[in-house]
Formats: C-alpha cells, structure tokens, sequence
C-alpha cells in the first residue's frame, strides 16, 4: 500500500513519519495542492489524501479518472469539505472522508483568546506601547463575567467554546439548527439568529460553510448588534460579507472584530506579503483599524490539532482499504 499526502507542510512530517512507522505503510508527500494539473502525481498510489482551502477544480472525469487508476477514496485532513465536489466524487465511487474533530480546543480556545483581547482591549494599549504612550484613559476593559455571549452554531467546536465561555462566567445564549440537549448545563439555545445578535455582547462564529452559511453575517445582521458588540469569526471567511464588515466598522455599528478567516483568504494567509501593498483593499482597510485583529486562519494550529489531523485521516484511508466503516465518510 503507498499513499500520497498533498501540501504537507513541515511541522506535520512527524506526525507522518511516525504512523507510517507503526503501520509499515509508505507514505509520500509533497507540498502542492490537488488540482488537474497536480493530479498525475497520484498514479501509481493507492490512497490520496489532501488539505486545502482552494477548490479542486476540474469536472466530473477528474474524480472518474482516481477511481479508474485505482483509488477507492479521497480524504481531506481537515475539517471543511467545500474544497471537493462530493457529488462528483461519490458518483465516480470514491468515499469522501475528512476530520470533523481533530481537536475542539484548538478554535475553540481561539475565540476565547480573541474575545479576551477584544474586551481588555490589548490590541489598542500594544499600539499605545510601541509608541511609548503608556497612558491608559479611553480603554476601559469589560469583565467577561459581565457580557452575554453568543455562539451561531453550537456543534463540536461551538460547543465547546460554550463551556470555556461559561467556565469563566460568561452567559452563554446558541443559535443552531439542531439543539444539544448535553450542552443546555452552559448555555441558553434562542429561536432565531436575530435573537442571537440583538442580545449578545460578544457574537461567535463556529459555523461549516455551505449554502445557507454564505453571508451569514452581512449589513443587515451587523445592524441589529449593538454598537458595543465584538464579532468572532473562527469559521470560515465567506460566512462574512467583508464589504458589509468593514463599512459596519467605520459606522460604528459594532465596538470591533477579531478575523481567523476572511473572504479571499488564499492570496494572502500563509505568505509573506511584507513590503507589498496589500491588493486586497478590504483586509488592508481593516489592518489599520485599532479595535480589528486579524490572524492568518491558525485555529486549528496546535501541537494536538496537527498530529490528530494526521492521525484520525490516514487512519480513516487504512479503514476504507481494509473495506471497514469510518464514521468520516460522506
């Protein structure tokens, strides 16, 4: 059995090395991601796994072509599958697998890490401090004890995101289309997504994109928070109209934001654009905001994260090549 790993970057190698180890398994990688162009490189394995935010591209024959070489499987280590035509894939008789929780804590802890700079307002005294002011006045902190906090999806991730919110004694409301009866120790579930944004301090992204979650959040729902709000976003960048965002912002519809994710995130996010003006106009305007924190999509980047992305999605390919079950697959 040989597998193919596309655009495994270094800090994953271990992980890699060390299950191939304890499964006498060859496992190949490389650093670029699965389009037509790359897709050659899978023949002659047997298994193909990727991570990408970018979408595969290509038509229908390109997942007819994996199945025809052999393969019997695609398998994205990450959580979110928009990257792949699942019709398509499932059509030609591939299993789609991905790794819907290859660690809750790490974006959970994230947004929690935000809300706090947000409220204790560290982004503005770091800016105050690398000028040398060292005064304090006009950036009063809020308690979190103090705020409500809103989650908009309450599933693994926001869920858990619940329970630290709740643990340092946040209220804690969710909207979600589906309740968690486990959940309702830490928090209140509302009726509606406008309920949501008119009650909450602090509002929360942990939502899968998909076509009702596009522009989930635009002017209208920026309008009905209150003006001394915090928007999270650890989800997805499409889940936020950025034109609506930033406009919000200049208005001071909302007190501020803190962004893991943005639309368009692939030109930039990974990259060293250092010395280059910025093309896209949206994310430079809100650079230069002081109450916008902005993080190149590392929520999921933790020492635990990374070797359970590894782990749970090579393991899924071994289950589906051995004809077993996985509880990943679509």
């Amino acid at each position: 059995m040989k597998i193919l790993m596309y655009s495994v970057r270094d800090d994953e190698q271990d992980a890699i090395q060390a299950w191939a180890a304890a499964h006498q398994i060859q496992v190949d990688t490389n650093d670029l991601e699965f389009h037509p162009e790359t897709a050659d490189l899978v023949k002659g394995y047997d298994c193909l796994v990727i991570q990408q935010r970018s979408p595969i591209g290509g038509d229908a024959s390109l997942y007819q072509s994996l199945a025809a070489a052999g393969l019997k499987q695609l398998t994205s280590r990450t959580a979110g599958v928009d990257t792949i035509d699942i019709p398509a894939a499932k059509a030609a008789g591939l299993v789609v697998t991905n790794v819907p929780a290859y660690s809750p804590n790490s974006v959970a802890e994230m947004s929690v890490a935000q809300t706090m700079r947000l409220i204790r307002n560290l982004e503005m005294f770091d800016q105050r401090i690398s000028q040398q002011n060292f005064q304090w006045a006009g950036l009063q902190a809020r308690e979190i004890r103090s705020l409500t906090v809103g989650i908009i999806g309450a599933g693994r991730i926001g869920g858990t995101a619940a329970r630290l919110f709740h643990g340092l004694g946040a209220k804690v409301i969710a909207y979600d289309v589906v309740r968690h009866p486990e959940l309702e120790d830490v928090l209140t579930y509302v009726d509606t997504k406008e309920d949501l944004l008119r009650q909450a301090d602090v509002v929360d992204l942990h939502v899968d994109l998909n076509e009702t979650s596009a522009g989930l959040i635009d002017a209208a729902a920026l309008k009905l928070m209150k003006t001394d709000a915090y928007l999270i976003n650890a989800s997805r960048g499409p889940v936020i109209v950025t034109d609506d965002l930033v406009a919000a912002l200049k208005a001071g519809e909302i007190a501020g934001c803190a962004l893991d994710t943005v639309e368009g995130e692939n030109a930039l996010f990974n990259q060293n654009h250092q010395g280059e003006v910025l093309q896209d106009t949206n994310v430079a305007q809100l650079m230069q905001m002081p109450n916008v924190i902005i993080t190149p999509h590392v929520g999921f980047y933790t020492n635990l994260a990374v070797k359970n992305m590894v782990d749970i999605s090579l393991d899924d390919v071994l289950a589906i090549l051995n004809g077993e079950t996985t509880a990943h697959a679509f």
